[in-house]
């Protein structure tokens, strides 16, 4: 017997160091890890001890005798990833990270953390970590409420990925931890005023400004960032007022990422199966009159280079209320030495053979094509098309990219998302690198005029740019703290203001919700919830949060 992990891996590695066997790999200190869809664990060194699956926060492992349903085929993705000779030598043991001295340390570590969404969570659990070291952590939070992507960006029929909400949650009510939301650096507060308070300021404000397809067309109405689409169905406030026009029969979504996917199953699936998730209350009821029958997700490149994860693709073929449609002649001959890809690419071909819309029965069809690229958005009042240009694979330069043949097709639809992915907006009084969309830094030290600035510093998207999963950014908290703890030890860090006179943060900020706020605006969502055998009835407008949480 053997423990399994499926679709929902956040990809945290929370599961790593409690195996006593180091069977669950790639961990955040092997080459691959940046690359993979998931963690996977290796059937042949697994002890079914069932540690990990107390340790996973997503409930993403199961044991082998109690997969079902889709679940059931990430046995053999699991174990199929182990048969790649590069994941052959994997290390029986896994390495000890070294214990950190700090009996030098005589003063409280100070540290503000600017967001409150995973970058930030696991930057502040990384810090609280350090034993022997005094620390003092302020979650700083734009909106009301904190969590950022796990509550406005993870798609409301994956709960068990949101899930992750809850460690997040124990960070926040840790020792030594304070929230202060509904504050915006630079309107509310300015770095200048964190920096005299604190040795050191974090900012994990993520990244969620639209990229530009530069197209014609492109400001028509009916043209929507699929960001914009994922925070109205979530019940973002600043993006609740929005209205997307439901009433025509085709929409379609360019680019084929998770986000696309996600976009796709929500606007298909049977709008029943949402109505028992946290999804918004004014989205649930436009779906619900929703007249789209189909969604056709537009990728430039072919099927072995689809941006979206297999797990994501076995969640959309198992959609309730609606058909995966694949053009058998475009997956025809598809295929990869990558193991990692290869049952991306079978399930595809499977899709293919079952016949996608000619299996529909007349209900809701997403359609996958691949091999195309906008060329124009059609319209003049609103859009009204898509001009599509036919792509050839070409290698250059050592990979595979999509080259147009001049052959363009109209497609006609009333809706269009845009899903080609996101870029970080500038911080106040904080250097931006425009091309990039992110902050100049060095391994997470914040660059000013290309000079490192201990006491400064940055992580998840806004460093990186938009890669990973959710967990993806706990490795990349863990290497940014670790520069902040190096620059603590080497004497680096500022020393906060010594001015007695010097109000507390807290002080400056009358209209902030502090962590008991919160716990009140929680408690009245998941009440409002049980009513109506939901997780929670999210509060969309930032009035009625307020209210509740200072009601609380």
């Amino acid at each position: 017997m053997t423990h399994v992990i499926t679709r929902s891996c956040c990809n945290d590695a929370s599961c790593v160091p409690v195996c006593p066997v180091n069977c669950i790999h790639p961990t955040p200190d092997e080459p691959d890890y940046g690359t993979a869809e998931m963690l996977y664990i290796d059937p042949a060194e697994c002890i079914d001890c069932g540690a990990c699956v107390d340790a996973c926060p997503v409930r993403a492992i199961q044991a082998d005798y109690d997969l079902e349903g889709d679940a059931a085929q990430f046995e053999e993705i699991n174990a199929r990833w182990f048969t790649d000779p590069a994941h052959a030598d994997y290390p029986d043991t896994a390495p000890v990270p070294p214990r950190r001295d700090w009996s030098a340390v005589t003063h409280p570590l100070r540290v503000a953390v600017v967001g409150s969404g995973p970058a930030a969570c696991y930057a502040t659990e990384e810090l609280l970590a350090q034993r022997g070291l005094d620390v003092q952590v302020d979650v700083i939070e734009r909106l009301p409420t904190p969590f950022g992507l796990v509550r406005y960006g993870i798609a409301p029929d994956h709960q068990d990925t949101k899930a992750v909400g809850d460690v997040f949650a124990t960070v926040l009510r840790k020792k030594g931890v304070r929230l202060l939301s509904n504050v915006e650096v630079g309107r509310d507060v300015t770095h200048a005023q964190l920096a005299e308070r604190y040795h050191a300021v974090i900012y994990a404000v993520g990244a969620m400004q639209e990229r530009p397809l530069d197209v014609e067309g492109e400001d028509l109405p009916g043209v929507h960032s699929a960001t914009d689409f994922v925070a109205w169905y979530n019940g973002h406030p600043d993006y609740a007022h929005l209205s997307f026009d439901l009433s025509c029969e085709r929409v379609v979504v360019l680019g084929n990422g998770n986000v696309a996917l996600d976009v796709a199953r929500v606007l298909a699936q049977d709008p029943e199966a949402l109505a028992r998730t946290d999804v918004a209350d004014h989205a649930l009821e436009a779906l619900r009159s929703s007249r789209v029958r189909e969604v056709v997700v537009v990728g430039r490149r072919g099927p072995v280079e689809a941006a979206f994860t297999t797990p994501e693709l076995i969640g959309l073929r198992g959609a309730p209320g609606l058909t995966v449609a694949v053009d058998p002649d475009q997956v025809a001959g598809a295929g990869t030495d990558d193991v990692s890809l290869q049952a991306k690419v079978e399930l595809l071909g499977e899709l293919a053979a079952a016949g996608g819309a000619d299996e529909a029965g007349g209900g809701r069809v997403v359609r996958l094509r691949f091999l195309s690229s906008p060329r124009a958005l059609l319209g003049d009042d609103r859009v009204t098309g898509v001009r599509l240009e036919r792509n050839q694979l070409v290698e250059t330069a050592g990979r595979t990219a999509a080259q147009g043949t001049g052959e363009t097709e109209d497609l006609e639809c009333g809706l269009v998302l845009k899903a080609v992915g996101y870029r970080g907006r500038p911080v106040a009084d904080l250097p931006f690198d425009e091309l990039r969309g992110v902050v100049p830094n060095a391994q997470g030290r914040v660059l000013v005029d290309d000079r490192e600035q201990p006491g400064l510093y940055v992580t998840g998207w806004i460093k990186r740019g938009p890669s990973g999963v959710v967990g993806t950014n706990k490795a990349c908290a863990q290497q940014t703290v670790g520069l902040l703890l190096d620059d603590l030890r080497d004497g680096l860090l500022p020393a906060p203001a010594a001015d007695p006179g010097l109000a507390d943060l807290a002080d400056l900020l009358p209209g902030h919700v502090d962590l008991a706020g919160w716990k009140a605006l929680d408690a009245h969502e998941r009440t409002a919830g049980r009513a109506a055998d939901r997780p929670r009835v999210k509060v969309v407008a930032v009035d009625r949060m307020l209210e509740v949480a200072r009601s609380g």
